[in-house]
């Protein structure tokens, strides 16, 4: 090859041979390269570095520089540690590095750990956060155009108790592209065990830094749900956020374990999806206008969460057209039974400790049009909920149920001596609440027909449901004025001497109506002293005492009927076992058995009749069973006899 032609050739070869070696990272045991690096970040962001071993170096596309072993701290090289180990890739800036600066034009971390605020009073974030938000409030001030996280962990502390958080796998890209003043972020993590993603557009920091306004659109996924918010946001005296968002979660369970919270009542909520509009400033997040889904359940209104204290605090005032309480109904039978499986009274076992259901506070005022309970449909519903650490406070204002109106008022407390027990107070009321239809609802058949009026009040304690009803005490009354007993015509069973008319056509022709019936219980230890039970019609009287055990769910009670003589019309009180024989002879009626197999039997007096020595079942009770609901699966079996 002649010399012209070999030149060139050894020409361009040398030139390749530059650019291929300056695409190449090379290593440089250089700790002047090092101090110069960690000068700029000093001095740039009020960082300081040191690294392990050499530094690598590329000149090409790109100026480049690679360091193992990195150690970043607040300050000085002995300050708060921000950053340790892992490798830390620096590109460079070409115009400063032909200056003879150093101006970072990207930052990559890997396989680091980064060390965020351990309490309130940790600054070490402080001064390189505010210088980066000087540089970007400058315009003419160079800024990183991206910075990047792979494979690193993020360790802290939850500010609320203090204990120790780590968020893994973080993968993380802040893009500023030259050509955009919005900065967009994306990334991925590992938080309490469940992988999230995020991402976040539209950020003007230069403005949202400079105390004005700027907009953003947000969003996150995990396993159980997601969410997604857009609006705008200040950065003035603290972060302020407004807008339009939604939540939705398949599993609040789930979703709440993700967050590492809880809210109160957690245990009675299952899928939950929140939209509307929001405004939040420092801790606490105002919903102004927001659309809730329950389940099946679709509520409006306002409210707010607060996250000022270690526990979560929520404020909502919520109405809705109807509202389908079955899933909480089957979460209360399930805690407090009765179940027969459990034990011999049926009634659970299973802590009643408040703690699971008290995670968080809540302040809820709840109305409806109606709200179905089970079988029980209630109008015009308004009530109130009040959780607190240790307790919960339930009020009904008003419901209307089948014309009659109901109120009541709950109180559940956590014992001052013993955590694991729950003392109860409850007290309620209703009037002109027809039994009838009532008993219909139920799937029972309407046997007692007619307005009724009550009320109550109990009180109680215990570790499980069980215990509860075994250490219940209160008082209890019911009064009905006209009414009518179906199915029945006491006065025809007086005239057989307590024997009732055999066949179906006769007890659905049978009936008994009364001026007035009232029956009034006083519980001790969960065991009610039937006292002043009373019938009166136009033709007899009725009087009944007795007991009516709740542990176990059995009625033991005397009735007795007495012709009703029309010049003496007031009612007459059962007499004792030993009364005067020259009184008026009734019919004593003995009523006993679990709830739902209650049996009605007369009780031969002595030197009675033939027809009285026979003792035998007035009626048959399962003539008398109604259709079974089938929702709740409630005992159907109908008393036959009610004086």
């Amino acid at each position: 090859m002649s010399l012209r032609r070999l030149l060139p050739a050894l020409c361009i070869g040398s030139l390749v041979l530059a650019v291929i070696a300056a695409c190449l990272p090379w290593s440089v045991a250089s700790a002047r390269l090092t101090r110069g690096v960690g000068k700029a970040l000093a001095t740039n962001y009020g960082i300081a570095m040191k690294a392990e071993g050499s530094a690598g170096v590329a000149l090409l596309p790109i100026p480049r520089l690679d360091f193992e072993g990195v150690r970043l701290s607040a300050g000085t090289v002995d300050g708060p540690l921000l950053a340790d180990g892992g490798s830390l890739t620096l590109k460079l800036g070409i115009r400063a590095l032909l200056a003879g600066r150093i101006e970072i034009d990207t930052l990559s971390l890997e396989r680091t750990t980064i060390t965020l605020p351990q309490d309130d009073g940790d600054s070490r974030w402080v001064e390189p956060l505010r210088r980066l938000r000087a540089r970007l409030t400058q315009g003419g001030a160079s800024r990183p155009r991206r910075i990047s996280l792979t494979d690193a962990t993020l360790s802290g502390r939850d500010p609320r108790d203090g204990s120790a958080q780590t968020a893994r796998d973080v993968d993380l890209v802040l893009a500023w592209p030259f050509w955009s003043s919005q900065m967009n972020a994306a990334g991925s993590f590992i938080w309490n065990d469940t992988p999230t993603q995020f991402s976040l557009s539209g950020v003007r920091l230069d403005e949202l830094f400079s105390g004005r306004e700027s907009s953003f659109s947000a969003s996150a996924t995990w396993p159980a749900g997601n969410l997604a918010a857009e609006g705008s946001g200040s950065f003035a005296d603290g972060l302020s956020l407004r807008g339009q968002g939604s939540l939705q979660s398949r599993s609040l369970r789930e979703t709440l374990t993700w967050a590492g919270t809880d809210i109160a009542l957690s245990p009675f909520l299952d899928s939950l999806a929140i939209d509307g509009t929001f405004e939040s400033s420092g801790r606490t997040l105002l919903l102004p206008s927001m659309r809730m889904r329950l389940g099946d359940n679709s509520l409006e209104g306002a409210g707010s969460i607060s996250f000022a204290e270690s526990r979560p605090a929520l404020q909502a005032t919520l109405a809705a057209e109807s509202l389908n309480l079955a899933p909480a109904l089957a979460t209360l039978i399930r805690v407090f039974g009765p179940d027969e499986s459990l034990n011999a009274s049926g009634w659970s076992r299973q802590s009643l400790a408040l703690r699971p259901f008290t995670g968080g506070d809540l302040d809820l005022r709840l109305s409806a049009g109606t709200a179905r309970l089970g079988p029980l449909v209630m109008e015009d519903l308004a009530s109130s909920l009040l959780v607190r650490e240790g307790s919960v406070e339930g009020s009904l204002a008003r419901a209307v149920v089948r014309g009659g109106i109901v109120k009541g008022r709950f109180g559940l407390t956590t014992s001052a001596a013993d955590r694991g027990e729950t003392e109860l107070r409850a007290q309620g009321a209703f009037d002109r609440l027809d039994l009838g239809a009532l008993l219909v609802d139920f799937g029972q058949e309407g046997w007692l027909l007619g307005n009724a009026q009550g009320q109550f009040t109990l009180e109680g304690s215990g570790r499980t449901a069980a215990s509860l009803i075994d250490h219940l005490n209160g008082r209890s009354s019911l009064a009905m004025e006209n009414g009518t007993l179906a199915g029945l015509d006491l006065a025809d069973v007086v005239h057989r001497n307590g024997v009732a008319a055999d066949g179906a056509l006769a007890r659905r022709n049978a009936r008994t109506p009364f001026d007035r019936a009232g029956i009034s219980l006083r519980f001790v230890d969960g065991v009610g002293d039937i006292a002043d039970g009373i019938l009166k019609t136009s033709s007899l009287t009725a009087s009944l005492r007795g007991t009516l055990s709740l542990p176990e769910r059995t009625l033991a009670a005397r009735a007795e009927l007495l012709p009703r003589s029309p010049a003496d019309p007031a009612l007459r009180p059962m007499s004792p076992p030993n009364r005067s024989s020259s009184l008026p002879q009734g019919t004593l009626l003995d009523i006993e058995g679990p709830w739902d197999a209650v049996a009605v039997r007369t009780i031969p007096r002595e030197g009675g009749s033939d027809l009285d020595s026979r003792g035998g079942s007035i009626l048959n009770l399962d003539d008398m069973q109604g259709p079974r609901t089938g929702a709740l699966d409630l005992p159907t079996r109908v008393r036959a006899y009610v004086p």
